[in-house]
């Protein structure tokens, strides 16, 4: 929970005093809460928010009672799935779509910039025409932790198969990835993480999250190519609707610097190269489009 999230029940507390001084009445309670989200992995359990009441004068003691946020899992909690069931097509209708991606600002998330076409599959940016769900911090979509906002804004990149989208609600509890503002080297290892499709036809995400390892093979202008290091499986490397899944590094599965996202590569599971779009070359763009230039 933010610092702010945690102020709220003393000040509430405090409005409650002041109410039963002045007998406007006795409050029964509240409770805080993480919005949908359920109970915390047992494991990673944050300690609850204490409670407690004030003493009134000729009312009962008022009693107020807070419910912590559930933690985001602790092992790449910045990763992010992406999922909609309201996509416009031609002829009427709507259907399902679903991408990947990570947290690189408290509001921010990169994905691929073709997650987000109109009825004529041409990339959009703005305000999406449809409702787009942002999942972060879970690893199975049954995991109580992570957070849950919507898409309200995408910028696409000038360069590459990239996209920066806003939240409509900030994560201030997860480290976002870093941007890789230097050229990759070949050989260099990234790590994987998606969300996307256990088959190479049903475009259907997956109910957790994938992880593989591969190495940069190509450097082009604004793409790389990567080099799977074991043989490819489903849950191995990216997928239909792994689009913007994060190729990056990390020391320690809970931060890290981002290479690059999923763009294009060999249907699943067959073997080949992964076309992913480098961040290094739009990292000035991104710190822009994110508010943040100090980097």
């Amino acid at each position: 929970m933010s610092r702010s999230a945690r102020s709220r029940p003393r000040r509430r507390l405090w409005v409650l005093a002041v109410a039963a001084v002045l007998g406007a009445g006795a409050a029964s309670a509240y409770v805080l809460t993480g919005g949908d989200l359920r109970t915390v992995i047992a494991s990673y359990q944050d300690k609850p928010a204490g409670h407690g009441g004030l003493a009134n004068v000729g009312a009962p003691e008022p009693q107020a009672t807070v419910t912590s946020r559930p933690a985001p899992n602790p092992v790449l909690p910045f990763n992010a799935k992406l999922t909609s069931d309201d996509i416009p097509v031609p002829g009427g209708g709507v259907r399902s779509g679903a991408c990947s991606g990570a947290l690189i600002a408290p509001e921010w998330v990169v994905t691929a910039g073709h997650c987000f076409r109109n009825i004529k599959d041409v990339r959009i940016s703005g305000t999406p025409p449809y409702t787009m769900t942002v999942t972060i911090g879970k690893l199975k979509d049954s995991d109580p932790g992570g957070y849950t906002a919507q898409v309200v804004d995408v910028r696409q990149s000038p360069v590459n198969d990239l996209a920066v989208v806003k939240l409509s609600a900030a994560v201030n509890d997860v480290v976002p990835l870093t941007l890789a503002a230097k050229k990759p080297t070949v050989g260099q290892q990234l790590q994987f993480a998606g969300w996307g499709s256990l088959s190479a036809t049903v475009r259907d995400p997956s109910d957790h999250l994938k992880r593989g390892q591969f190495t940069v093979a190509k450097i082009l202008q604004s793409t790389l190519e990567a080099q799977p290091v074991a043989a490819r499986t489903v849950e191995n490397s990216p997928c239909p609707e792994d689009s913007g899944a994060p190729f990056f590094v990390s020391d320690d599965n809970r931060t890290g610097q981002l290479v690059a996202i999923v763009n294009t590569g060999p249907p699943c599971p067959q073997a080949g190269r992964e076309i992913i779009a480098r961040v290094d070359v739009v990292s000035s763009w991104i710190h822009e489009q994110t508010g943040n230039t100090s980097k």
